[in-house]
């Protein structure tokens, strides 16, 4: 009964540190309202967009819980799995990107200011995705690092630069096509919109929920919290 309290305590953070979920849902609802391709408008990957990004935030998911269990035995797989979970909704919500960036051309390709803004963000992104699989500089130099320079700092201010260009250009494609695509684009649906929204969420629920359950009666439950966080001496604490 002991370890009941440690495991409510830790379970979130010590094993399911997974945000890219929501992360990537939102930019799908995002880059579908106002980031498709002018030629791609009401075609197949536009009208199920949304929906195809909601499933892939299960596969995110489920591969960020199932790589902790790999942590102590096989932690290069592990690693893998959460690097995979990050990098695969990622691809697919930015395929409107890629192809407006590096594909398209001619008079429908939605070629305005917001392109600029998009180039800075998907830069800034894979230098994100690189500082964190690389772990450099304190690869470099152990014990240098620790306080200012840390990767894992690094990787904060890119995300927050990225996303920040990342705005400008939503509102960039906001402000230019507003007209062109309230003529030709779907209207937002229920549907479309909250149903999967909450079909995502349920559904996401439901994998922690399988997951903590496997934890729970798991006979390396214990070392699996461990392995996230670093012992902390009790007279410390007080």
């Amino acid at each position: 009964m002991r370890f009941l309290p440690v495991f409510i305590k830790r379970w979130a953070c010590a094993v399911w540190r997974n945000p890219f979920a929501c992360v990537f849902i939102g930019c799908a609802f995002t880059y579908g309202a106002y980031a498709m391709p002018d030629r791609w408008v009401n075609g197949f990957l536009h009208c199920y967009f949304v929906p195809m990004a909601a499933l892939n935030s299960f596969v995110c998911t489920s591969l960020s819980c199932y790589s902790r269990f790999l942590e102590l035995e096989y932690s290069r797989r592990s690693k893998l799995l959460r690097t995979a979970a990050f990098l695969y909704p990622f691809l697919f919500d930015n395929i409107p990107l890629f192809y407006r960036l590096l594909l398209c051309f001619g008079e429908d390709c939605t070629w305005n200011d917001s392109v600029t803004g998009y180039f800075y963000h998907l830069f800034f992104a894979a230098l994100t995705g690189f500082l964190f699989a690389s772990h450099l500089p304190e690869r470099l130099a152990p014990g240098r690092f620790d306080f200012i320079g840390h990767s894992h700092q690094l990787f904060h201010i890119c995300a927050v630069v990225g996303t920040h260009f990342q705005l400008e250009a939503i509102y960039w494609d906001l402000h230019s096509r507003r007209a062109w695509l309230s003529a030709h684009a779907p209207v937002a649906t229920f549907a479309s919109t909250f149903a999967v929204l909450g079909a995502a969420l349920l559904g996401n629920v439901l994998l922690i929920a399988t997951f903590s359950a496997v934890l729970l009666y798991s006979s390396d439950a214990i070392l699996i919290l461990q392995s996230s966080f670093p012992e902390v001496d009790p007279s410390k604490e007080k």
